[in-house]
């Protein structure tokens, strides 16, 4: 009997390139997912709790490029041929069981619900925390807790802070449809859309999901202009419940909803290269455009999120500078800024003259151009917000569901009160932009990472940076808390790089000094000087009012403070607790899990590493035990 042989890996760029330059079909094969399990001490973390080993390499097969597509004739780096925006392989985690969820550090309201008790032991997980869905550790996309709807749900995970919009009647829903939960309208297995090349779903794909583990996880990820659904708790894991194949849309960026998300209906969004947004609906394989044809705003999307607690509404960057508030449900219309609309909050077009990473006329404001507090909310956008003149690469929402953390290529963190629509703080790279934002699982602190090869640790409270950490050799792209060891006072975290390298950090409260001579008073006018000089004179101001003062520059808005970049020299240092090469291609993405650290790369390499058995820790305390 005559078998055949296995289908090949996808041709070559340069074998795809030759083949449409000859004039020859090019060959279009579906490949399967590779997973495999490196051994050998070159797979091996050692950390001071012990060794994280490679469980698992699961290489995601990369698309070749869609026929329709204009081949790539110059393969020269720095050729100026525009390509479709690319960011590696992004993963969304998601986990239906509730001990799957990260501890809750953050304390809601004044009730002390989550009181020091669970502070103290929150290096390991609670057995019984009962973490609702919408209270997961910004950056970290896991998820878990079970799904409630409605005001019940908001009162219970939100806390003090009120829903996004709140009090503007024309965001309700009304009418017969009220409280019905609805799905997505088109079938993305037999849709004639141009944007969308194919849909391929397993065929035992119902059989899979009921046959599944409760508390596995799944995990939704992007290679260039493929995307698919994966099941982690599977043996078959290589094995895609769903792929989709689009057309010129290579997808960047997907986020799940917390609040939504249940064994039977998951709420996915996808942005997009070209500026669209794909509402997905994985169980019943039903799918909606929003942004089409970018009406809305046509340039790519660089990050997604669902706005914490919504059921409809998520926030897009879009790599013109804009944050755009979205509703999964509206028709989009043709954006014009609304004359009632453009308030400017932040600093005036002028530049102040410190001269540092693009603080001036297209960096210090918040522009809004429409408000979530507008009446004309019958289409989308339903809030536009203009930052920038250069592109957003990432941002995060606070665990207390009020602030976001916003990073730009312009070498600047905006810290916003979203709710309220201001911008609060503004903060300088030590030099080019920032990539990635993520907060402390207590919202004490903000990490970023960027183009300097630096991670930045940021007070929110003290407005101030309190360190600079160096171990990185290119490129930071990723940054991430493992919420299992963290505690009020002491912090792990994690960063992942261009130069392939995977870092871990330790961070205490009590372990860094600032100098005497860095440490300013939050509002101080000082801060808005250039010369040291001058902020030695001036720097007497022991108050904490913001820049209302009658000493404020020029033109700002009374919730804006602007910080200048802090010496190298006056900054503390914090060295990694670990550095390894983890990848032969650069890193793009990271999370904890409570059993795993995971991190991908731009070729599609999905590696998970299991944590330290905690064989030593229950000998210590046999030993303990015996000598007492």
């Amino acid at each position: 009997m005559f078998v055949l042989p296995p289908p090949p890996r996808y041709p070559s760029q340069a074998a795809y390139n030759l083949a449409v330059a000859n004039g020859q079909a090019a060959p279009m094969i579906e490949t399967n997912n590779i997973l495999t399990h490196p051994t050998g001490p070159e797979y091996q973390l050692v950390v001071g709790e012990g060794t994280y080993i490679l469980k698992e390499d699961l290489h995601l097969a990369t698309p070749p490029p869609h026929p329709s597509e204009a081949p790539i004739i110059n393969p020269n780096p720095l050729a100026t041929t525009p390509q479709p925006a690319t960011a590696g392989t992004k993963i969304s985690l998601l986990s239906f069981s509730s001990r799957s969820s990260a501890p809750l550090l953050y304390k809601i309201g004044t009730n002390g619900s989550t009181t020091s008790g669970g502070l103290q032991s929150s290096i390991q997980e609670h057995p019984n925390e009962g973490r609702d869905s919408a209270d997961v550790i910004p950056g970290s996309s896991d998820g878990g807790g079970t799904s409630i709807t409605g005001s019940a749900r908001a009162a219970l995970s939100i806390g003090s802070a009120p829903a996004f919009g709140e009090g503007n009647s024309m965001l309700s829903a009304t009418g017969k449809d009220a409280g019905k939960r609805r799905k997505p309208k088109n079938n993305i297995a037999k849709s004639n859309s141009s944007f969308i090349s194919r849909c391929i779903v397993h065929e035992n794909m119902a059989k899979r999901l009921v046959d599944r583990p409760s508390d596995g996880y799944f995990a939704f990820a992007n290679i260039n202009r493929a995307f698919q659904w994966l099941d982690l708790s599977s043996p078959q894991k290589a094995d895609h419940l769903t792929k989709i194949l689009f057309t010129k849309g290579h997808c960047l960026c997907h986020d799940i909803n917390q609040v939504t998300k249940g064994p039977s209906h998951i709420d996915l969004i996808m942005g997009f290269s070209t500026g669209e947004i794909i509402w997905f609906e994985p169980i019943s394989q039903k799918y909606t455009r929003l942004n089409k044809n970018g009406i809305i705003n046509a340039t790519p999307v660089s990050e997604i999120r669902w706005i914490p607690g919504s059921e409809n509404l998520f926030l897009a960057a879009h790599m013109d500078g804009s944050l755009v508030v979205y509703d999964k449900e509206k028709d989009d219309s043709a954006f014009l800024p609304e004359e009632n609309g453009g308030q400017t909050n932040g600093n005036s077009e002028k530049t102040n003259g410190n001269g540092h990473n693009g603080f001036g006329e297209h960096a210090a404001k918040l522009h809004v151009d429409k408000s979530v507090h507008s009446k004309n909310q019958k289409f989308n956008p339903v809030s536009f917000w203009k930052l920038s003149n250069q592109r957003i690469n990432a941002f995060a929402f606070s665990p207390d569901n009020r602030h976001l953390a916003v990073v730009s290529e312009d070498g600047t963190l905006r810290i916003i009160d979203y709710l309220k629509e201001q911008l609060l703080d503004l903060y300088a790279s030590y030099y080019g932009g920032f990539i990635c934002v993520c907060w402390s699982p207590d919202g004490k602190y903000v990490l970023t990472g960027g183009q300097d090869d630096l991670v930045s640790i940021w007070s929110v409270t003290e407005a101030t940076i309190v360190a600079r950490c160096q171990g990185h050799q290119s490129w930071v792209t990723a940054v991430c808390f493992d919420p299992w060891r963290c505690d009020d006072k002491n912090y792990r975290f994690g960063s992942v790089g261009e130069d392939c390298r995977l870092l871990l950090w330790d961070f205490s409260v009590g372990m860094l000094h600032r100098p005497k001579s860095s440490v300013r008073q939050r509002g101080s006018i000082s801060s808005r000087f250039a010369s040291p000089l001058q902020r030695a004179e001036t720097q007497t101001s022991t108050s904490r009012l913001r820049s209302n003062s009658s000493a404020s520059a020029e033109g700002e808005d009374e919730h804006t403070i602007e910080h200048p970049v802090e010496p190298r020299a006056t900054t503390a240092m914090l060295p990694p607790v670990m550095s390894k090469v983890v990848d032969p291609d650069p890193l793009c993405w990271l999370d904890f899990t409570e059993e795993s650290i995971i991190t991908s790369c731009k070729s599609g390499h999905i590696r998970t590493w299991d944590r330290p058995r905690d064989t030593t820790a229950s000998k210590s305390e046999t030993t303990l035990a015996s000598a007492s």
